[in-house]
């Protein structure tokens, strides 16, 4: 972890937030958490978020707790987090693990731009994850591109 940590910055949230019981059943543990949703089946919903005219992109800190956030107000299961400050004043890269899949983030203040991608698989809904996020970056605009991936033919 020492090592993790001298390359940017290592969240300690996860840790309260791992799923506590295990399978009940073996149909349990054999679930998939593929999603049926409007007559398709599919692993998850992918969320390419670009956030424009954005504030508050140096910050490796707040953007970790905001994205933690966003992942649980999202309705999924943090594993791990680890961001990185390029310079004093430069982007933050970084990513939070979830038992659902992934929300990571690569910020541009020069450019007061941000790429969020965010994807979630079972029941979690990767849409309520973007007003979490609007509050700390406060985007001039939001433009979200959906894919819906690993569809069943």
């Amino acid at each position: 972890m020492n090592a993790l940590a001298q390359l940017g910055m290592v969240s300690e949230l996860p840790s309260n937030i791992q799923m506590s019981s295990a399978p009940s059943s073996v149909d349990e543990e054999r679930k998939d958490y593929f999603v049926e949703r409007d007559g398709m089946k599919f692993a998850g919903t992918h969320l390419l978020v670009d956030l424009w005219e954005a504030r508050n992109l140096d910050d490796p800190e707040q953007i970790d707790r905001t994205l933690c956030e966003a992942a649980v107000t999202a309705g999924a299961t943090i594993l791990h987090s680890h961001f990185h400050h390029f310079t004093p004043n430069g982007g933050v890269s970084g990513v939070v693990v979830l038992a659902e899949s992934h929300i990571s983030i690569h910020t541009w203040p020069e450019r007061n731009f941000a790429a969020v991608d965010i994807f979630m698989c079972g029941a979690c809904d990767p849409h309520l994850a973007i007003p979490v996020m609007q509050r700390l970056f406060q985007a001039g605009r939001v433009v979200v591109d959906e894919q819906r991936r690993g569809r069943v033919a």
